[in-house]
């Protein structure tokens, strides 16, 4: 979509000053809280005093032996903290063990000892004198993976008490980009010639901002997100709700990536680049407003419907849009452990000591409008053709003739595997652009493109040096006259601390005719030759 801007100055700062007073009212009303997992620790530590005898009762263990799952019942409304981990494999929250509102769940090894939190009757009464409360220590976790594009870290804790909690987290990415050779142009599938504007540049590029926590239940979730793309000049202020019935159902509204490939379903940022490669940036889909569900409906197998507006919502208002809804959904199975990394993530920073496998398909369908602006241009730009140009720029596909709205289609087949710091990836994509509406006549009435990605990685020096390689092509429907394109790349992550959140990027890619036209990745529409790339990125 055509850049959005958005004066967010004073209302950033006046929706700061009011998530503040919000977090002051949190951090200076604590209640008693149930100790929470740190990233990396085996262990949480958990308050003791003259009733820690009585709460003995509300400890549960539970035991699980490599390749399985076992649920042990119990009472988990007011939360759960590993205590001890009595097994030899390390119990990691979120892949190794979590808790519904059917009991703790442990996986692949993981034993431990399991504190309950208290109810909320018992944390509502005063402590006895001398007895010492403890203030909150940590974000609570949430409870069931969500899978969302706009995904916060664990953050830092502001507040917690009956009324909910509130948790800051964020994103910051800063990047030098050079498309190296600057004198190019291209040619169009009509013969037309365009220029190619290369880039040589560096910019603070992407950051976000995220308040997150719960209300008045920790199934209620919300996340309310700052985010800007500088280089685009894209800002966006924006709020996700969700509540996690169970892990077999859950349902949310607000912003989220249509499921059409399996980028835009919770790993952001944990690829191997910053960014996507060029097949996954050309075929996918983008953001979009609506409501979604997802569950985990056995053990390992996933799913994700959504219902929203709009392939892209960015920039778009709700006069601009018909009448006609967007449609998406994806199903990713992890048969050997149930689980694939923290969010899904590309590269195995964690070191499967079990071989880790997932297997997905995504489809969506959109409905896509001209979006025609006061000066006769198209704002809808999300749909470049294999040539790079916009399907809906006049004279895309008939010199003279404009579409106005196309159908646009996306299956995606993608299969992965980890073991032992080896991560490797494919994804196969189909997509259709049919059923154009137009000025004038148009020499096709369907064009059928195709592509797939490979991309791989290894850690030489575990957990701190990583080494990785990507292609992808792009076929274009030789049938409507279109060729194809190619990239070839290789990089590198060097992470400084002990977790895969910081890190150093760097990365050579070759780029054959690049289909993609976007500031906010790494191509430009018609680019060939070398690009480099150079980030430093924090997530917390």
């Amino acid at each position: 979509m055509a850049p959005m801007r958005i004066q967010v100055g004073t209302a950033v700062f006046e929706a700061i000053t009011c998530v503040m007073a919000v977090a002051g009212t949190l951090a200076l009303n604590p209640v008693r809280a149930v100790a929470q997992e740190s990233p990396g620790s085996a262990t949480s530590e958990v308050s003791t005093g003259p009733d820690a005898a009585a709460r003995k009762v509300d400890l549960v263990t539970c035991k699980s032996r490599v390749g399985e799952r076992h649920l042990c019942t119990a009472n988990t409304s007011a939360g759960v903290a590993l205590v001890k981990s009595t097994g030899e494999p390390l119990c990691l929250l979120g892949k190794t063990w979590g808790y519904d509102d059917t009991g703790v769940w442990v996986a692949n090894g993981c034993s431990g000892e399991f504190q309950l939190g208290q109810t909320s009757q018992t944390a509502a009464q005063p402590p006895e004198t001398g007895q010492a409360v403890q203030a909150p220590t940590g974000p609570t976790k949430l409870r069931i993976e969500s899978w969302g594009e706009f995904e916060p870290g664990d953050g830092f804790l502001v507040g917690r008490n009956s009324v909910g909690e509130l948790a800051i987290s964020g994103y910051a990415l800063m990047r030098y980009l050079n498309q190296t050779r600057s004198d190019q142009s291209f040619t169009d599938h009509l013969g037309n010639t365009h220029p190619v504007d290369t880039r040589n540049d560096i910019w603070p590029h992407r950051t976000m901002v995220f308040f997150k926590g719960w209300l008045g239940d920790p199934k209620l979730i919300y996340v309310i997100t700052f985010w800007t793309v500088l280089d685009t000049n894209q800002n966006a202020i924006f709020g996700n709700l969700g509540y996690q019935f169970s892990r077999k159902f859950s349902v949310y509204g607000g912003l989220n990536g249509n499921p059409g490939s399996r980028s835009l379903q919770g790993s952001h940022p944990f690829w191997l680049g910053n960014d996507r490669v060029m097949a996954d940036e050309f075929f996918r889909p983008f953001f979009n407003a609506g409501v979604w569900v997802q569950g985990e409906a056995v053990p390992g197998l996933w799913y994700n419907a959504m219902l929203g507006d709009t392939n892209s919502i960015l920039g778009v208002t709700s006069s601009q849009l018909d009448r006609k809804f967007t449609y998406g959904a994806s199903t990713w199975w992890m048969p050997t452990t149930k689980e694939f990394g923290p969010k899904g993530a590309y590269g195995d920073w964690e070191y499967h000591e079990t071989l880790a496998t997932r297997f997905g398909v995504s489809s969506t369908w959109s409905p896509e409008q001209r979006f025609t602006d006061t000066t006769g241009s198209p704002d809808n730009t999300t749909l470049r053709l294999a040539d790079s140009v916009n399907v809906f720029d006049a004279g895309a596909l008939a010199p003279g003739v404009t579409v106005d709205t196309v159908d646009y289609k996306i299956l995606s087949l993608d299969a992965g595997i980890k073991y032992k710091g080896l991560f490797l990836q494919t994804e196969i994509y189909n997509r259709w652009l049919g059923n154009f509406k137009a000025d004038g006549a148009l020499p096709v009435s369907n064009i059928h493109d195709t592509g797939f990605y490979v991309q791989g990685g290894f850690f030489p020096i575990p957990k701190k040096v990583e080494l990785y390689g990507a292609m992808s092509k792009i076929f274009g429907d030789k049938g409507a006259g279109f060729s194809d394109s190619s990239e070839y790349l290789a990089g590198m992550n060097f992470y400084p601390t002990d977790t895969r959140n910081h890190r150093l990027n760097v990365q050579v890619i070759d780029v054959n005719h690049s289909p993609v036209s976007s500031a906010f990745g790494y191509y430009v529409g018609g680019l060939s030759g070398p690009v480099v790339a150079t980030t430093f990125s924090v997530y917390f």
